[in-house]
């Protein structure tokens, strides 16, 4: 379950830095480069960057609950022992 959490994980972390390559710093919607002129006609300038957007912060949210999520399996839930509770 582990491995398939990394997976989706890795493969959001991938899908996040093409989302925020393809906004324009400027704020002026996506960047010609990724076919902005294409989107830019077919949603309208204002509609596209808010689309960019809002992908933008589900990608981010996601990872966090990816990151918690592969947290909580990979930890176990017990305590975490240091091993200097049986010296002496």
């Amino acid at each position: 379950m582990l491995s398939g959490i990394t997976v989706l994980t890795a493969l959001v972390c991938i899908m996040l830095m093409g989302v925020v390559l393809i906004q324009n710093p400027k704020g002026g919607g996506v960047d010609a480069t990724f076919g902005g002129n294409a989107s830019n006609q077919i949603f309208g300038a204002a509609k596209s960057t808010d689309f960019v957007e809002k992908l933008t912060w589900g990608l981010a949210v996601a990872l966090f609950v990816l990151c918690i999520i592969a947290a909580i399996v990979a930890g176990g839930g017990g305590p975490v022992s240091s091993g200097l509770e049986s010296a002496g």
